[in-house]
């Protein structure tokens, strides 16, 4: 279900990344939204991607995990609560059981999603990575705990 990408999944996870936006991410200006898909668009084909699949192979979910930290993940809106997100943030926990992730506090899906797998808020910062007016809330993992 959850296998390393390549460049060649990054058109289909540039779609999903499109259709996860529309469906979740009203808060952006369009030209804000415009500005953002050029950046992904040029990065998905170069970054450490995770792809979710469904039983006939076909992508319904990404990350880009990098360095401890979920740098991104969206799944196809038409398969949300099918447990993609999850099997993706439970592959990044395997990877590092203390993950980071900055969710925008405005995409009322991403915090909710989080907290409910364990995510703690570590902080918050007013803007993005860079320099919008898009707040985002700072999480991490606490990892296994020993019974």
């Amino acid at each position: 279900m959850i296998r390393p990408g390549s460049p060649d999944d990054a058109p289909r996870a540039f779609a999903i990344w499109r259709a996860a936006v529309d469906a979740t991410h009203g808060f952006l200006s369009a030209e804000h939204r415009a500005e953002i898909a050029g950046q992904v668009e040029a990065m998905l084909p170069a970054v450490p991607l995770w792809i979710a699949e469904d039983a006939g192979g076909t992508a319904q979910g990404f990350m880009v995990f990098a360095d401890g930290s979920i740098e991104a993940l969206f799944v196809d809106p038409a398969v949300h609560g099918r447990g993609f997100g999850s099997a993706l943030v439970a592959h990044a926990l395997a990877l590092e059981p203390q993950a980071r992730v900055d969710a925008n506090e405005q995409a009322d899906n991403a915090l909710p999603f989080y907290e409910s797998r364990g995510f703690l808020r570590i902080g918050r910062s007013e803007r993005d990575a860079d320099g919008r007016p898009y707040p985002l809330i700072h999480l991490r993992h606490p990892g296994k705990t020993s019974a």
